[in-house]
């Protein structure tokens, strides 16, 4: 079963971490957080946004990019960005064993000068550039994480679930 890792670069807004970690809990995706992070991990909107899942969420800290480089090795790396030439449905993403999805700071994205020494592993997610700047934080991690799980047949998540009080039944 492929892991989909989502890697955060510096992120700044605590409602954006918080409801990815949220994605990563409903998704089985762990979480990476590049430091200098731009709030306190204890914050109140930070726990408000991922409500009680924190306990479900694997999440590892680095303490710089290099850092985080060192631990993903070899493994594949993709970096979303609106700068990338190829699209997010262009890759396989049910080849490998994991892969790190990386996203940018919300207020300047990822660092040029890695994105242009990356650019082959770099993806966008298609938009109306004249209308909107980018895309929110949290959305995007979210589309680019279930797009993997798509491609991977949501393996390891349940198609179908019943509740005790299912509105459906």
């Amino acid at each position: 079963m492929t892991v989909n890792h989502i890697v955060l670069f510096e992120p700044q807004i605590p409602a954006n971490t918080g409801n990815i970690a949220r994605t990563c809990a409903a998704t089985n995706s762990p979480l990476h957080l590049i430091e200098p992070l731009g709030f306190s991990t204890d914050d109140k909107h930070l726990k408000r946004a991922g409500l009680d899942y924190w306990h479900d969420v694997d999440i590892t800290y680095h303490k710089s990019m290099e850092a985080f480089l060192d631990y993903l090795g070899e493994r594949p790396l993709y970096l979303i960005t609106k700068f990338a030439n190829h699209t997010y449905d262009e890759v396989d993403l049910a080849r490998d064993e994991e892969q790190f999805f990386m996203f940018g700071k919300e207020t300047t994205g990822l660092p040029e000068e890695f994105m242009r020494e990356n650019e082959e592993k770099c993806l966008r997610l298609p938009m109306n550039d004249t209308h909107v700047r980018s895309l929110n934080l949290s959305n995007t991690a979210a589309i680019v994480v279930y797009e993997a799980l798509r491609q991977q047949r949501f393996a390891g998540l349940e198609l179908v679930h019943t509740y005790d009080h299912d509105k459906l039944k």
